[in-house]
């Protein structure tokens, strides 16, 4: 069974940056060709913070990251579990941010290991497949 990946914002970001500088040996790169054969996920969160970025959402670069994945969206499962979730990390003094939350979440919901630039935002949701796909330093 291929790998099942939900691509955070910070990925596509990146991605996006090293295209713009043609800098096809970036991490993102390098992470997309040794996972080929994945299939890549998108949380409908992820894909507004990104296409925030640009001046129309039309924008053909939008359009090729909305149909080069498959979207996840928040359903009532994902909202119960986003609400248990978001009351634990409450309790334990660790919130992430509000948009990190909903795209782990959409994830775990849905099975999926998240890759991100951020993976200790996102370790802090229990049971959640954390990738980094950036090399960790010392």
């Amino acid at each position: 069974m291929a790998l099942r990946l939900s691509l955070d914002t910070s990925f596509l970001i990146d991605l996006q940056r090293e295209r713009l500088k043609s800098e096809r040996d970036g991490p993102a790169h390098r992470f997309l060709r040794r996972h080929a054969d994945a299939e890549l996920f998108l949380s409908t969160v992820a894909l507004g913070e990104f296409a925030e970025g640009f001046a129309d959402t039309e924008d053909a670069i939008v359009r090729a990251v909305r149909e080069q994945h498959t979207l996840v969206a928040i359903d009532e499962a994902t909202a119960l579990t986003y609400a248990g979730i978001l009351r634990r990390l409450r309790r334990s003094g660790r919130l992430i941010g509000t948009n990190d939350l909903w795209i782990g979440v959409s994830s775990l919901t849905h099975g999926l290991a998240v890759v991100t630039a951020n993976p200790e935002h996102f370790r802090r949701i229990d049971g959640l497949h954390v990738i980094a796909h950036r090399e960790q330093g010392p």
